[in-house]
């Protein structure tokens, strides 16, 4: 029986290598290639079997992980993207599935997970985490993306650095732009978001900077 060929892009070193470790422990996973940016995109044209599963980190510091993505669409448009991440926002997966992707894992998620998800997807199903099923991938299904929704007022309490970083979200800077202005981390960045989205009771960005504008306008 031929093993599922898997592309891992991740640019944490420590992390790819322990992921690749743990998959090819499997004895029908097998991790073909592995890389931390663009780079990638001349190892797969290289390739003599393309990769039938492309694990792809979202937040690469160096590298825009779509872009990516639509670039080794070209290269091999049979095979399913699977975006890992440990802050996901509800934008990022709804744009990630958008342009074509099949799934969805947190970093932080046990080895059957990570099992279980390269194997549906492998099946054509599409796979979300439990957690975000139910207040998320109904929302791609039926609408894609919800702007508009009533903001609780008693719901605003948010941290000084979070309100920086809500004033920057609404200029449009994205978040490694954000890490940098304040001399932070891509990383922390998005676990601020994270945590904004939530008290603000929002589901994306967009939805930050258009609640800016409103309390601006008032």
């Amino acid at each position: 029986m031929a093993k599922i060929r898997i592309l891992l892009i991740e640019d944490n070193r420590l992390l790819r290598e322990g992921i690749a470790a743990m998959l090819n422990g499997q004895s029908d996973l097998e991790v073909v290639a592995r890389a931390e940016d663009g780079d990638v995109v001349v190892q797969v044209k290289k390739m003599k079997n393309p990769p039938d599963i492309i694990l792809l980190d979202l937040g690469l510091e160096k590298e825009n992980s779509l872009n990516l993505m639509t670039g080794l669409l070209k290269e091999v448009p049979a095979a399913r993207f699977i975006a890992m991440d440990m802050f996901p926002e509800q934008l990022d997966i709804i744009e990630f599935v958008q342009a074509g992707g099949s799934g969805f894992i947190l970093k932080t998620a046990s080895l059957d997970d990570y099992l279980q998800t390269i194997r549906k997807v492998v099946a054509d199903e599409k796979v979300l985490p439990p957690a975000l099923t139910n207040s998320l991938f109904t929302q791609i299904i039926e609408t894609a993306l919800k702007t508009g929704k009533e903001i609780p007022k008693n719901s605003i309490q948010l941290t000084s650095r979070e309100r920086e970083i809500v004033t920057l979200i609404s200029e449009g800077l994205a978040n490694k732009e954000i890490a940098e202005r304040l001399h932070i981390a891509t990383y922390t960045v998005k676990s601020h978001v994270h945590n904004i989205l939530e008290k603000l009771a929002l589901n994306t960005r967009l939805q930050i900077a258009a609640f800016i504008r409103k309390e601006e306008s008032r």
